[in-house]
């Protein structure tokens, strides 16, 4: 789970080198649940960036965290996905 929590604080810093490197070169993020955008995770990035920038203050709490490793192509645990709650804060 260090990674969900790195994740978390890579939003709440702005640090979009950081979060990008929390993801495969395929990864995706998807955050129309809360109105945003899916996509691959650059996209991702650059949306949560120009969504954040009013905001000097951010914290993100992540809650409920659930992993699943998927097998592939005959590789155990090739493809992850992780489903997580969160609140967002921003000031």
């Amino acid at each position: 789970m260090k990674v969900i929590t790195s994740y978390a604080v890579a939003v709440e810093e702005a640090d979009w080198p950081g979060f990008l490197a929390l993801f495969t070169p395929d990864g995706r993020a998807d955050y129309t649940a809360a109105g945003g955008v899916e996509g691959p995770a650059g996209q991702v990035a650059e949306w949560l960036g120009d969504a954040l920038r009013p905001f000097g203050v951010r914290q993100l709490l992540i809650v409920n965290r659930r992993l699943r490793f998927q097998d592939t192509d005959g590789y155990p645990g090739n493809h992850a996905e992780v489903t997580a709650g969160y609140l967002s804060a921003a000031a």
